[in-house]
């Protein structure tokens, strides 16, 4: 049985003492450390030798009452020594709650840590880019083990069932356009210009532009919850011992149904946003649909057509690699599902807008204008 912490008042050479006896450990302490706070007045030393074990906690309360009334310590041993020194050494150097760093350095910190991790997630995305390429030869050289079953059902997740959401977006952007157009035009007494507005932003930019963030929220997402699921449950690692490539299995489907289907959802876009700002000029700019059709026909050269055509593969490639690149590096637990889909959204977007303003400036270089 741990024997109690108890102390006896005495008088020593250097005045009043206290004999600590017993066992100053936690289990031993009791009342101890309130006794002995409450000494009055407080004792020149604390006679220690009489004390059969110490820990860490024995060790603090007696340099906390060392230090608080400068009292001397007696009769210790080397351990107890050495506990007061380490446990006076701690409350010297460490900190509960460490000093905030100062505001630059911080704001340096994170930035560096960002582009490390930029860098990194770049590094890696060209890397299973290149192994998406390799799988892709192999898979043109032995056509038989291309999975169609699972290329199909992608179209029907990246493209039909998106068309509601999709068409909704569209037609809203559409009214959106013509609206603010229109007001702005107004000043100039030029609302016609409102259909020139219209068909080419639509057609050359926002109907594909618009369609591959859709599509990144809602495919992109699900691509990386999906294969990120099936990476914590260890489909992939039982995927790889059976000898199939996730790559084949997992990835180009996914890939081939994003890039196929992008096009025709940014087509279907266009068309959409077009009829939206049609509805909007005819009921508040008294522009009937004839005359509507007639001047996009004018005003839209089939340049732009090609542009929106061009991009849409590209961008659904991109979103495609992202939530695959992402899901695949999910580990640990599922909270990293959630943080590696919203990484595949955040990146996904990312890209394409930086691929979008470089087209701009490529179809531009190039007479595309």
């Amino acid at each position: 049985m741990t024997e109690m912490a108890a102390f006896i008042e005495d008088t020593g050479a250097q005045g009043p003492c206290l004999r600590v006896t017993g066992s100053l450990t936690l289990s031993g302490l009791g009342d101890f450390p309130q006794r002995l706070d409450a000494q009055t007045p407080p004792p020149a030393a604390l006679d220690v030798s009489g004390v059969v074990r110490i820990d860490t906690v024995g060790a603090w309360i007696l340099q906390r009452f060392v230090e608080r009334t400068g009292a001397q310590i007696l009769g210790a041993r080397d351990d107890v020594q050495r506990l007061m020194a380490l446990v006076h050494s701690a409350e010297r150097d460490v900190r509960v709650r460490p000093e905030p760093p100062h505001p630059v350095v911080r704001v340096v910190g994170e930035v560096g840590a960002s582009a490390l991790v930029a860098a990194a997630t770049l590094k890696g995305l060209v890397g299973f880019f290149g192994a998406i390429l390799i799988a892709s030869w192999d898979l043109l050289r032995h056509p038989q083990r291309i999975r169609l079953n699972a290329v199909v059902h992608r179209f029907e997740l990246v493209g039909i069932s998106a068309l509601g959401i999709i068409g909704l977006m569209s037609f809203l952007i559409g009214i959106v356009i013509a609206q603010q157009g229109a007001v702005q035009l107004e000043q100039f007494g030029a609302e016609v210009l409102t259909v020139n507005l219209i068909g080419r932003i639509t057609t050359r930019e926002l109907g594909v532009l618009m369609t591959a963030i859709m599509v990144a929220g809602r495919s992109g997402s699900a691509f990386a919850a999906q294969i990120g699921t099936m990476k914590l449950t260890e489909e992939i690692d039982a995927m790889r011992t059976i000898g199939v490539s996730p790559i084949e299995a997992l990835v180009i489907p996914r890939v081939l149904a994003a890039v196929v289907m992008m096009p025709l959802l940014g087509f279907y876009a266009t068309l959409v946003s077009i009829l939206g700002g049609g509805l909007f000029c005819w009921i508040s700019l008294e522009i009937p649909p004839v005359t509507f059709v007639q001047r996009l026909q004018e005003v839209i050269p089939i340049t732009d057509l090609w542009v929106g055509l061009l991009k849409a593969p590209v961008f659904g490639a991109i979103i495609a690699i992202t939530g695959c690149f992402q899901g695949i590096q999910v580990s640990g637990n599922a909270e990293e599902v959630g943080l590696k889909t919203t990484a595949a959204v955040v990146q996904a977007i990312f890209l394409v807008i930086v691929l979008d303003a470089f087209f701009a400036v490529f179809f531009s270089q190039i007479g595309w204008i």
